[in-house]
């Protein structure tokens, strides 16, 4: 797939937080780690009193509903995001907060001067970026010196690679986008950054209905395959591969911490 190609499928797919919602929702649903990802991802933040901060790819905000000690400690808070569909939502997801400013943002060119913040946050997105190389090199660029970059992402060995397997004679192709992930992602932050730190969430899913993870798979975009399959057939398929009523997934994801 071309960079343009890759860059309008990412724009259709965040265009609006419908799709982006069905994801989250099986994650709430059924992940059998009772903290939940967003929160582990929140706990690992070490943002000090006064402290500027810029998240990329904010998506909807969920990630910072509920967590006014966090944003009470920013003397700033940049939530930008490529789609303004994801910035109004979570502009109003998150009203009320006088030092959350909102922005679209291009990882690949940053609006702010160097050294302009203490903190920047990238989760789930690295894997879209058409010049991933550029896009670190501009984080590293705005980012103060020590600071640190936290970046989640997934691993190679989770959700769709399970369920395509088992949806394989029906045609379905699993083709990764190994871009940025658990198993390659420290060896690209090192060609940016001195430091990095990998941290690993152990996790799976549940699942006890399964129209919920179908609902999921026609949420993300066109696998090879996958969304040609009929959606009873992939109920059936999947319905018959629950053992005492629970359908279980791998899930692989973790964070990386920069500096």
């Amino acid at each position: 797939m071309s960079e343009l190609n890759r860059a309008e499928t990412v724009q259709a797919q965040y265009a609006t937080s419908t799709n982006l919602n069905t994801r989250i929702s099986i994650h709430d649903q059924y992940s059998t780690n009772p903290l939940g990802f967003g929160n582990w991802i929140a706990s690992q933040y070490q943002i000090e009193k006064g402290m500027n901060v810029l998240e990329l790819g904010c998506g909807t905000g969920a990630i910072w509903q509920g967590r006014d000690d966090l944003i009470a400690n920013c003397a700033s808070l940049v939530l930008s995001d490529v789609s303004p569909g994801m910035l109004e939502t979570a502009r109003k997801a998150l009203k009320g907060y006088d030092t959350i400013a909102y922005k679209i943002v291009d990882i690949q060119d940053i609006p702010f001067a160097d050294n302009s913040f203490d903190i920047v946050i990238a989760n789930m997105m690295l894997y879209h970026v058409p010049d991933l190389k550029k896009g670190l090199a501009e984080v590293r660029r705005v980012l103060n010196a020590g600071g640190p970059f936290y970046c989640a992402t997934y691993g190679e060995n989770g959700i769709m690679p399970y369920l395509c397997a088992l949806l394989r004679p029906w045609g379905a192709k699993y083709t990764p986008n190994r871009n940025f992930t658990l198993q390659n992602g420290a060896v690209i932050l090192r060609e940016v950054f001195a430091e990095v730190r990998q941290l690993l969430y152990e996790d799976s899913l549940a699942v006890t209905h399964i129209e919920d993870i179908v609902d999921y798979i026609f949420s993300l975009p066109d696998i090879p395959g996958l969304h040609s399959i009929p959606r009873e057939t992939i109920h059936s398929v999947l319905s018959g591969n629950m053992e005492n009523g629970v359908l279980n997934i791998p899930k692989e994801y973790g964070m990386f911490v920069a500096r």
